[in-house]
């Protein structure tokens, strides 16, 4: 293409299959622009999965699910981090960064089941049932996390439950990921009532009618989803799990029932197998740009602050968790 840099050129032969020629220049300075920041300000883009292919697969230096993050912010050798995601994650990120600067493009990239869960309501929950450990997913605000024992993931659930030694837990805020890890566990587990407005979405009527309309397609489910939506699933798992099986089974055809992105974050890299994409948006993902990428790291906006008090606390259960 006419006018774009050798940088862009090379970027774009990477992504070629998931975004169309027509849409590239609306891109490409905007990366040039980001690469070149980096550079100067000793920034790293730390982006989720879930992050449109342009972001994950042209600007981020770190890419993942939320516990790939959590992991990998901590060994990073820079002075800035940029966290393409959502506000906890960029939270977990400065938890573990305390010395580091980090920002989030938009400070409105919230959690539907991040907003489902206060630390008063874990208070009471303590009061009510006194001595229970408090297992808190990831996908939850640093004040939330303080008030926990120990956090988990997607991907880790079943072993920090099991972690605790214990005979029962509640797990927070996520009701589906309690129900479908209780289902493969003899901890009885407590629930909360939140939700994520993408995963609720999926029923099992969706993967019938799928797998009517692709005779032999795999389905891949993430455990957010509700329980029946699993069990009519072929596997799951977390984010990088689902990207692990379709690296190492190589299905012909495939479904991941989860953000819309992750499909064509994963389809870059394995031509060979033929993604079907039910299109389930995050609207708060889809907050982070890379406009915004690009003026988070002109204008040092917005950096993430928390509380010494509450941090100390927070830190302390994704620490445990990261020993797990």
């Amino acid at each position: 293409m006419s006018g774009m840099s050798l940088t862009s050129a090379s970027l774009y032969d990477r992504v070629q299959r998931v975004i169309p020629p027509i849409e590239w220049p609306v891109f490409s300075d905007d990366i040039d622009a980001i690469l070149a920041l980096k550079r100067e300000r000793n920034a790293v883009i730390l982006a989720h999965n879930y992050q449109t292919p342009e972001i994950f697969h042209c600007v981020a230096d770190i890419v993942g699910d939320s516990l790939a993050l959590a992991r990998k912010a901590m060994t990073v050798e820079a002075d800035v981090i940029v966290l393409a995601g959502v506000h906890f994650m960029a939270e977990t990120a400065k938890l573990l960064n305390p010395g580091k600067t980090v920002l989030i493009p938009d400070m409105a990239a919230g959690c539907s089941l991040a907003d489902s869960i206060t630390p008063e309501d874990i208070r009471l929950l303590r009061q009510r049932y006194p001595g229970v450990p408090v297992v808190t997913y990831v996908n939850t605000s640093a004040a939330v996390k303080a008030e926990s024992d120990i956090c988990c993931t997607s991907g880790n659930a079943k072993a920090v439950v099991e972690s605790l030694g214990v005979p029962r837990v509640l797990m927070l805020p996520d009701e589906y990921l309690a129900q479908n890890i209780a289902a493969q566990t003899d901890v009885e587990i407590i629930a909360w009532k939140g939700h994520c407005e993408v995963h609720e979405r999926f029923t099992p009527a969706d993967i019938r009618e799928l797998r009517e309309a692709h005779p032999g397609i795999t389905v891949l489910a993430h455990p957010e989803c509700p329980p029946e939506v699993v069990a009519e699933a072929d596997f799951a798992g977390s984010t990088a799990a689902m990207s692990d099986y379709v690296g190492q089974k190589k299905p012909a055809r495939v479904v991941l029932m989860t953000e819309c992105s992750m499909s064509d974050n994963v389809a870059v890299d394995h031509s060979d197998v033929d993604f079907i994409r039910p299109c389930n948006l995050c609207p708060h993902m889809k907050r982070i740009t890379l406009s915004n990428i690009r003026t988070a790291l002109e204008k040092n906006r917005y950096a993430v602050t928390i509380d010494a008090s509450v941090a100390v606390r927070a830190r302390l259960a994704v620490e445990r968790m990261l020993a797990v």
